[in-house]
This record gives structure tokens, sequence and C-alpha cells, in this order.
């Protein structure tokens, strides 16, 4: 049963009020400047003008579910290598929070006292890259963590006169400077610092209290916080899309009324955020978040236009759109994402098929091709799949009686076209604004940030449709998904990847010639390759009572010790399971007519049972 039923809410609210109040810190609270003045609902304070360091706390990260072999190895290797160097390390951020809700990191950052210059020096792959915030990118076998240092964050604080007008005598130093770092973080639930050598995790901004809670607030005032970088804005939408956070009040406004900053990036910056939000499982309900604080419109103006305009009686998540992005988000996971050559392709897809609607038959000859790879293999696909294609409006017209090989051929290489025409919208202005002329009273900003070098890609994905496809062969391959093909942007593993997500958008279950409803699997399109996570209510509820039970460990046990030269980080516990679980394409339906009546629309509402992240 999920916790919004009433008695699991009861149940919650009094594991809530049992919580036991933290032990504080022998730290008074003092005066504070500039950026670290913030209010109640930004953080833990009970002024304007004071933080109660009685609020910080030192959580036992084993009491919260935290094994070490939940680390990753190059991770391990990074801190193992500063501390035996004398230096302290963490992991930080979001990494932290991840853990701690049991969820896969999508990375690993590690924050240390070792000068990034210190830090490139003890490792054979590393650089120092960004201006505006410097990292040191280390490169361990095939992965990349990535190092700050709380001497740039300090530095950074001096030229901007941020910081505390003294640090009280009984505090600690490693306390403080802990702090000052966490002060200049994003949001709260971003904030935490995880000493896996000691398994201590530190909480210095009321950040397990926004977990339990499952809010989401910035470190500082929001509006102070966004207009410092925009870019926080929409990556505070991706947290709250992935983790299924709900916004503080202030948090919430900030967002409705700064929205326009996220114009003022550079179009690099939105990329890469889209990219975080769009290949890593949690694209549709990051697009709900865009259209709900009036973003898409300034982004991807054309589909804003289209989740406006389309009327529809079950909802925005029973649209075409939308199901595909559902479609791609049970296919990926933050361990195993994809290129953002596929959800481009997906977009570019859409926004041909809205402008251009197409019989059931042809847009399904298209996807199979995609999938299948073959003439012969995907146009007898589609024909014995074609009765139980859902109807979408208005991008999906019900095919007339019958239609010849030779004339769908023909329309499936047009409409390859049409996507292909379709991706210059999604690269250039001038084609942008063209086709947003089709509604007037729709804004425009104008605004593309696809790289055009993004969108050659996706044209060349296209280009096997777009000429001479009955003569497409291609050689048997194994209906997996290979995610490490994908994740690098493999054409032709997009390609495929691609053709099974609109397969399932389209198909509902197969019928027989005669018309009759038949209970059969397509054990081809079987989609037995997607580790899916569970529900994120369920699949957290485990960690929120851990958060309302656990005790800050004691002022004994916070000492921090160095580890032996042979000390094994891995411990013998087997790391935590996930849920597997599959979906097929073609799922079953229930025949309601009699042998050889007329096939009545599919409702959108009758989709895959494949649960949603």
């Amino acid at each position: 049963m999920a916790l919004s039923q009433p008695s699991k809410a009861k149940t919650f609210i009094y594991r809530m009020k049992s919580f036991m109040t933290h032990k504080s810190s022998k730290c008074s609270s003092i005066e504070v400047v500039g950026r670290a003045q913030f209010s109640s609902d930004s953080g833990g304070c009970s002024s304007a003008d004071q933080v109660e360091f009685a609020k910080w706390r030192k959580l036992d990260s084993r009491r919260l579910g935290i094994a070490k072999s939940m680390i990753s190895i190059p991770s391990w290797t990074v801190l193992r290598n500063l501390q035996a160097a004398g230096f302290e390390a963490y992991l930080v951020g979001g990494c932290v929070r991840d853990l701690l809700l049991n969820k896969v990191p999508k990375d690993f950052d590690v924050i240390t006292t070792a000068r990034l210059k210190q830090v490139k020096k003890k490792f054979r792959r590393a650089i120092i890259v960004g201006k505006r915030f410097p990292i040191c990118r280390v490169t361990i076998k095939d992965s990349v963590v990535e190092v700050s240092s709380f001497e740039t964050v300090a530095e950074r604080s001096k030229t901007k006169q941020v910081g505390i007008s003294h640090k009280p005598t009984s505090c600690d130093p490693r306390d403080f400077v802990r702090w000052k770092n966490c002060m200049h973080r994003d949001f709260t639930v971003n904030s935490l610092l995880f000493d896996p050598f000691v398994d201590v995790i530190f909480d210095y901004t009321n950040a397990i209290e926004d977990l339990r809670s499952l809010k989401l607030r910035t470190v500082i005032p929001a509006h102070l916080s966004f207009k410092e970088d925009g870019a926080r804005i929409l990556r505070g939408l991706r947290i709250a899309a992935r983790l299924n956070l709900s916004f503080s009040k202030e948090t919430e406004a900030a967002i409705y009324s700064l929205s326009p900053l996220v114009a003022q990036l550079c179009k690099s910056r939105i990329n890469l955020e889209m990219n975080y939000m769009l290949s890593y499982g949690a694209a549709e309900p990051s697009l709900l978040l865009l259209k709900r604080f009036k973003l898409l419109e300034i982004l991807l103006p054309f589909h804003a236009v289209y989740l406006e305009q389309v009327d529809n009686r079950d909802g925005v998540r029973s649209l075409m759109l939308m199901k595909l992005f559902f479609n791609l988000d049970q296919l990926i996971t933050c361990d195993r994402p994809c290129d953002d050559s596929l959800w481009v392709a997906i977009l570019a897809f859409h926004l041909a098929l809205f402008r251009n609607p197409q019989h059931s038959l042809v847009v399904l000859t298209f996807a199979s091709l995609l999938y299948h790879g073959t003439w012969e293999e995907s146009i007898k696909f589609a024909r014995e799949n074609a009765l139980a294609t859902r109807i979408y409006v208005p991008e999906i017209l019900d095919s007339p009686d019958y239609l010849a090989d030779d004339e769908i051929a023909e329309r499936v290489t047009q409409f390859a076209r049409q996507v292909k025409n379709s991706v210059d919208v999604l690269v250039n202005m001038d084609c942008l604004l063209k086709a947003m002329t089709r509604f007037p009273e729709s804004p425009c900003s104008g605004l593309v940030f696809v790289p055009q070098n993004m969108g050659k890609r996706v044209k060349h994905m296209y280009n096997i449709l777009a000429e001479n496809i009955t003569s497409l062969e291609a050689e048997k391959r194994n209906l997996e998904i290979d995610y490490g093909l994908l994740t690098v942007g493999n054409v032709d593993e997009v390609r495929f990847v691609l053709g099974k997500i609109i397969l399932r958008t389209l198909i509902c279950g197969a019928t027989s010639e005669r018309g009759e409803t038949r209970a059969k699997r397509d054990d081809d399109i079987q989609a037995t390759d997607s580790p899916r996570e569970l529900e994120v209510s369920e699949q957290i509820r485990g960690t929120l009572v851990r958060l309302n039970e656990v005790d800050p460990i004691g002022n004994n046990e916070n000492k921090r010790k160095k580890a032996p030269a042979n000390y094994d980080p891995s411990p013998k516990s087997a790391r935590k399971s996930r849920l597997l679980e599959s979906s097929s394409i073609a799922a079953d339906y229930k025949s309601s007519g009699e042998q050889g009546s007329e096939r009545s629309k599919i409702s959108s509402r009758s989709c895959l049972a494949a649960k949603q992240d």
C-alpha cells in the first residue's frame, strides 16, 4: 500500500513524532553576514541573522542503511589516495542523498581539503576544468570522479564577501569549514557530506529533516539562490521529478517568478541540464514540471503548444508525447542512461507526427523498421498488429481498409523525410520561428539549445528510412538492449531502442486475421532487459523510517581515524538488490466485440502494465 493511504500516513506521522531530539554540538549561535543570512523556510535558523549550530547533526551511516559496498570502486580509489596523502576527503552532494534514499547515484562527487593542483598531482589521469566553479576530473579506468576543494569555495567566499563575522572558540574548526561549504550549495538535500572511513554523515542544513518530509528547499533564500545561478531552477525540477519531492513554498514561488532566468543561460548549460532530465529515467515527470512552471514554452515551445492545445479528457499523461517519454523511462535508469540523441530523436519524431498526422499502419511500419531493420519482417509485424494500435488524436489516423505494400513504403519514406526536417526546428532558430507561425497566439523566444552536430547525428539515424526501404536487410541481433552502446550513442543501438519505445507506445495487443482478440505475447519484443526500480514512495519508505528513528552519533564516535594501509572498504555483505520487472510491448487486451465486428478505437488509457518510476 502507498504512503498516501490513511493507515500508512498515520503510521508515518507517528514515527515522525517519535523521532528523538538530536544531541546538539557545543557551538553557539553566531551572527552571520551576507550570504549566510537565511530565513527559517530556507534552513535551520531561529532568526534572520542567526544560525543555530545546535541543529548540526552527525549521523551513523550504518544505521541509515548505507553499506560501503554501495560506493563505487573509482570513488573509493580517489578517497583512499587523498586520505593516504594526509588530506580529508568526503563524498558530497547528490550521491549521499541518493544513497540515503536507496537510489543508484548518477555519479559520486568528492570534496577534499587538498587544493585542486594537489589533487591533480596525485592521479595520473586528472584535469582541472571550469572557471566559475573549478573542479578536478579524475579518471579511474572508464569512470570519472569529480573532485572539488574546500579551498576553492573559501576563496570564492572572500571575493564575494560571503561568510560569518567570527568563529566561536568552542566550535570545531573542521565543522566550521564544512558548514561554510554547505552554505554555498543549491539545495539542502544536496548539502550532506559523508565520511565513509568512519561511517559519519554530516548534516549542517537540516537536510535530513527535508528528506524525511520529501521536501526540496534551497540552502539560502530561493530568490537569491536562483539569481546567483539560474541553472539551479532546472536542477531543482530534475531532482524533484526523479525523487518525487515537493517544493517548499518559498522555492516554488521563486521558480515561478524567476523562470525567465533560464532563457539567459548559455545553451550548453541548458542542454546539459535537459540531458540530465531526460536521459536518466525521469523524463516524463520532468516534462510535466517544465510545463507546470511555464518553462516548456521557453525550452520546447512547439511541444508546449501541443500539450496546451490537444484536448484530452484522460489528462496530459495520456497524450502521445508523454507516453513516448514514459516508455523511455521504463528502459533507462541512472546507472544505465541513454545518449542524448535518443530523446532528441523522440522529440523530432513526435514533432513531425503532430505537424503531419499519419495512418496507424504507416507509423507502425516506420517504428518496426527502426526496431527490426528489415522490410519483410517489419511489414509483416505491422500488418499482424495493425488492429491493436492505439489511436492517438491528432497524431494517429485510423488506417483505411487496405494499403498496398508499395504505398506503405512510399508513405513511410515520406514521413521519414518529414522527421528529418523536424530536427531543424530543434536546432535552428529560423526554422523554429517559422514553425511557430502556425500558432501566432503562443509565445516563442526563439531559443534553441540542441547543438547542430546533434541534429546531424539524429538525421543520420533516420537516413535508412528516407530511401529504398523495401531493400533493407539487417543481421540478426540480440533483442536485448546493449546499454554500453546506448550510453555512447551507437546509432544502430539508439535506432533500435527508439523503435522499441514507439512500438510500446503504439501497440496494445495482437489480433488474429479474423478480427478476434487473442491473448498472445510477441516474444520478439519482450521488455525483459530493463531493470526497474520501485515506485519512489514505496522505494524510500524504509529509508524514511530509518531517518525517523536514528540518533546522532556521540562525540566520542566522531573522531576521524586514519585508515590503515591494508584497509579494505568493501564489506562482505552484498549490494542491495533492486526489483527487476518486465513488461511486453504486445500487451494482452480483452475482446469486447463479436467475430468480424469493426474494430473500436482503443483508448490510450489501456496501456502497458508497466510501473512508472
